[in-house]
């Protein structure tokens, strides 16, 4: 995922909720996560802070997964997809 797609991606986390498809490091498994950065969201689950320190050029995101109600994280290079919910 080159750096445009990178910073896409964490924007539209940031504005809503996002269906990342991504294989596990481990198990190379297909995930298929519906998850967001998206401050009001965040709050409703009260969950604080932090999501403006997100690089875009890192090789890792850590979002806060909808269907696990917690922080989880993929590694950008194991992304399959993305797609905005809603």
């Amino acid at each position: 995922m080159g750096k445009e797609e990178r910073g896409n991606l964490l924007t539209a986390l940031r504005k809503g909720e996002v269906s990342v498809v991504f294989k596990k490091v481990n198990t190379e498994e297909i995930r298929v996560m519906p998850c967001t950065l998206n401050p009001v969201v965040l709050e409703a689950h009260s969950v604080k802070g932090g999501i403006d320190k997100i690089d875009p050029e890192s090789d890792h995101f850590a979002v806060w997964a909808l269907d696990k109600e917690a922080w989880r994280s993929f590694r950008v290079n194991t992304v399959v997809s993305w797609e905005v919910l809603g």
